[in-house]
């Protein structure tokens, strides 16, 4: 029997593929944790899935359900006291939704003979958790990532409640175990860091064969990724006579505006936007490429990326990455050794900096080899989710 439950806001996610990279991993390590997903991942882009672990998931039911599914506990004895003054004191406040699905898994929590429960994001889900450990004295931990910690939402449990009660906090990077650290000093040693992890094995390499160069960036179109300095970046490139073609594979808000700004440069036989692709898609067009390019930037809420998974995967392909001084960037990203670093919102630098690799086959083949290596170093799957577990079972109640 797994000695921890998992829940999430929403599994298997596309724009999460650590998370399900990670499950996947430990089931291939003999651990197959039960699986809470706070709502189900409707209208998700097809994706390479283990149905194995598909029907591991238990997805809570909706607003309706779930409140009579509570009601029916309570009346059947099945609730402590506290847990019903609880609720009813909370009623209909903001959020109120997270102690009826606290309730909901921590009664089948109880049920299988689980202790402890591990959530991603410092958000719906460790919310959800917390009130699991006030409610049923079940333990539990966090995965922190990015906007989570460095921009987080307003919510009556924020992030100091969160990382007060979790018995374990684990983040992505140095930069992020430091963040955490500092403002938490009290909880310092409860902050751990992982790295997310990948298997090089599903990666293909790149040959760097593509004419004209192939440039590729992947990732939501929103502020934070920075995509309009990477289509300003392009616009340089073009004046200055390159030979290049682009594409920004992903979908958000942005696309429209993104769509113009090509337009006004007249970048649009030379730059595409073709949408999300499944990750099997992206990993052909990172092995079809000559450099990878993620230009992310501080959101004027805060937001910013922290360890971009996609960096990772363009190591993985033993692509030379382009990216900034951003959060855990560069600790993947080295200066000159695996790639460059411009400073966010810098196109002129960044144009400067594709120039250098689209222009120097054999400089753009050493940086990528060496981005191998370091994939290799860093982000091994089975050490990193093996790591993962052991702070999990370290930290989880009995």
């Amino acid at each position: 029997m797994s000695q921890f439950a998992y829940l999430f806001e929403r599994f298997p996610s596309s724009g999460q593929t650590f998370c399900y990279r990670e499950v996947a991993e430990l089931a291939r390590q003999g651990i197959a944790p039960p699986i809470f997903s706070i709502r189900n991942p409707k209208d998700e882009p097809p994706q390479e899935l283990d149905p194995r672990i598909v029907e591991r998931v238990r997805y809570l039911p909706e607003e309706k359900e779930l409140l009579h599914d509570v009601r029916r506990a309570s009346k059947s004895g099945k609730l402590a006291a506290e847990i019903i003054t609880a609720i009813d004191e909370w009623g209909r406040r903001p959020d109120f939704l997270r102690l009826y699905q606290a309730v909901y898994v921590g009664l089948r929590l109880r049920e299988i003979g689980i202790h402890h429960v591990h959530a991603h994001f410092a958000g719906m889900a460790a919310r959800t958790a917390f009130w699991i450990h006030k409610f049923f004295r079940i333990t539990f931990s966090l995965t922190a990532h990015a906007n989570d910690i460095f921009a987080p939402r307003d919510f009556a449990i924020g992030l100091d409640k969160l990382v007060n009660a979790a018995r374990v906090i684990v983040t992505e990077t140095d930069y992020a175990e430091r963040f955490l650290q500092e403002r938490f000093p009290e909880r310092a040693n409860r902050v751990h860091r992982v790295y997310n992890g990948l298997d090089l094995a599903e990666f293909s390499r790149s040959d760097f064969s593509s004419a004209p160069p192939l440039v590729v960036a992947v990732g939501r179109l929103i502020t934070k990724k920075g995509f309009a300095d990477l289509i300003r970046a392009c616009g340089l490139l073009a004046e200055r006579g390159k030979a290049f073609r682009c594409e920004i594979i992903g979908e958000g808000s942005l696309e429209n505006e993104l769509r113009e700004q090509i337009g006004h440069f007249g970048l649009r036989n030379r730059v595409a936007l073709p949408g999300a692709k499944s990750q099997w898609e992206v990993r052909q067009r990172l092995a079809a490429s000559n450099v990878f390019v993620l230009p992310s930037v501080i959101d004027p809420e805060g937001g910013m990326d922290n360890l971009p998974t996609v960096i990772m995967e363009a190591m993985a392909t033993g692509l030379p990455v382009i990216s900034t001084v951003i959060g855990g960037i560069p600790e993947m990203v080295i200066e000159s050794e695996t790639g460059f670093l411009v400073q966010p919102g810098d196109a002129v630098a960044l144009a400067g900096a594709i120039e250098k690799v689209i222009d120097d086959r054999s400089l753009a083949q050493r940086l990528g080899e060496a981005g191998y290596e370091r994939a290799q170093k860093l982000f091994s799957i089975e050490e990193n989710v093996r790591e993962l577990c052991g702070l999990i079972n370290a930290g989880r109640g009995d």
